[in-house]
């Protein structure tokens, strides 16, 4: 689907993805100008075949980068399989994941979750029973943390 299609008359695409950009930029992290979305189901069932191989971080990084950097189909099974082979992770035990499905059930209990906890957007902050849902300027995101009593870290 379109970003156009999913986000037709709801919010300011063009800005949003301007903001994104810039922010992207400097904040260092890869991004990517994208027109579509894709269904990441798999790509989430595969995430956590990941994790129990110890590869957790390196696969979701891995995931961002082609997604939102690329803009590649991360709902596709040669997709992932390329994903899982560039990380090292056997390849063939990897389609077995995505056709079984054995991990089905774990992701269904993180979504299970996720609507029990409201959110409904990603990204989604949880703190203190409140949520603060979107790309959120810094202030934003600094004034959420301070309102729920977290401190600084001292470096």
């Amino acid at each position: 689907m379109t970003l156009q299609e999913l986000f037709k008359g709801r919010i300011d695409l063009e800005s949003v993805k301007a903001r994104l950009m810039r922010v992207a930029r400097e904040e260092g992290l890869p991004f990517g100008p994208r027109d579509k979305t894709y269904n990441s189901r798999l790509a989430q069932e595969l995430g956590k075949w990941a994790e129990s191989k110890g590869k957790g971080q390196a696969y979701h990084d891995a995931v961002f980068r082609a997604y939102f950097a690329e803009g590649r189909n991360i709902g596709k099974l040669p997709e992932l399989l390329v994903l899982a082979d560039s990380l090292s992770l056997p390849v063939e035990e990897a389609r077995m994941v995505l056709e079984e499905r054995p991990f089905k059930d774990l992701v269904d209990a993180d979504w299970q979750r996720s609507y029990r906890m409201g959110v409904q957007a990603v990204p989604t902050f949880f703190l203190t029973g409140q949520l603060l849902v979107g790309a959120v300027p810094y202030e934003a995101l600094e004034k959420f943390l301070i309102d729920s009593s977290v401190s600084k870290r001292q470096r």
